[in-house]
This record gives C-alpha cells, structure tokens and sequence, in this order.
C-alpha cells in the first residue's frame, strides 16, 4: 500500500514540478494544515483533528494540480486515526497578471485512506489564500472526505494553513 501511495505522489506532483515560475501567478505552494472538525456517519457524530502537509501549482491560467498527505483521528482517541492521501485539481481566481494578496479557489479530487484498513474517497472545498508577505500565507478551507462505500461516511474539517511559495 505504501508503494501505490508514493506512486500516486510522484504521478501527482510530476506536473506542477514541470511548471515554469516565470509568473507571479504560476508558483508552486506548498502548506502545512490543522484541521479541526467531524467524522460522520449513520447519524453520528464525532470530533476529529487532522493535520498534514501538501503543495500545488498552477498549470494554466487558475487551473492547478496537487497532492496532500495527512493522519486524521478521533480526538477521543488519537491513536485510532488514518492516514490519508489526496490528489486534487483546483481553480484558483487569480483575475488580472497583477498579483492579488486575497486568491480564491476551489478544490476536488481523489483521496484514499491508509493504515487501519483502506478505503477510497471523494474530496472537495473551497477557500482563501492570503499572502501576507510575498512567499509567506495563511489558507484558510472547509474540506469534506467522502466514502464511495455506503453508508456514507463524511469526515468534514475547517482548516488553518501555513501557506509558502
């Protein structure tokens, strides 16, 4: 399992590695995220905190592409949690070629569960990029993983991000 998961990085981060940084608008981001929220399923609720680390760059225009990996658990119990990997493609409003200190995007993807037991995902969210400096922000997102298995089982979360480029 840990092979296919390295094989789905690389496949993933092979494009926006390929990115030229000529533009302001065209850079690679990378993010370090804690996200607090829920896991539910069946009409239960649970609290839940995950935290990880990913990257994405802009291939044309807005549209991007990137990957993320994280451990996300119970907060009840830590040790109970997963590993979760996501490949993702993303909008982001850049507008005009003049740089913008507040980026808009949206995301959706694949994301596939690893450790106790494995499970594939569907995943998606919206949020906001502000570059406080040039090469340093804060990423703001809500994000819902979604089981393809029924029931259904959503493990939503608000995240806060370091944001650098």
């Amino acid at each position: 399992m840990r092979k296919i998961s390295l094989l789905l990085l690389v496949i993933a981060l092979t494009p926006v590695l390929a990115v030229a940084q000529s533009s302001e608008q065209r850079r690679l981001q990378g993010y370090v995220f804690a996200a607090p929220g829920g896991i539910s399923a069946v009409g239960n609720t649970a609290a839940s905190l995950h935290a990880g680390i990913g990257g994405e760059g802009l291939l044309y225009k807005g549209l991007g592409a990137g990957a993320e990996v994280g451990y996300l658990f119970p907060t009840r119990a830590a040790g109970d949690g997963i590993g979760i990997f996501s490949a993702n493609g993303s909008y982001h409003f850049v507008g005009s070629s003049k740089p913008r200190k507040v980026v808009p995007f949206v995301t959706a993807g694949y994301s596939r569960a690893f450790g106790q037991g494995g499970f594939n995902m569907i995943n998606y969210g919206g949020g906001v990029n502000w570059w406080m400096r040039d090469r340093l922000g804060l990423r703001l997102e809500a994000r819902d993983h979604v089981t393809t298995d029924t029931p259904r089982g959503h493990f939503w979360q608000f995240r806060v991000a370091l944001a650098f480029r």
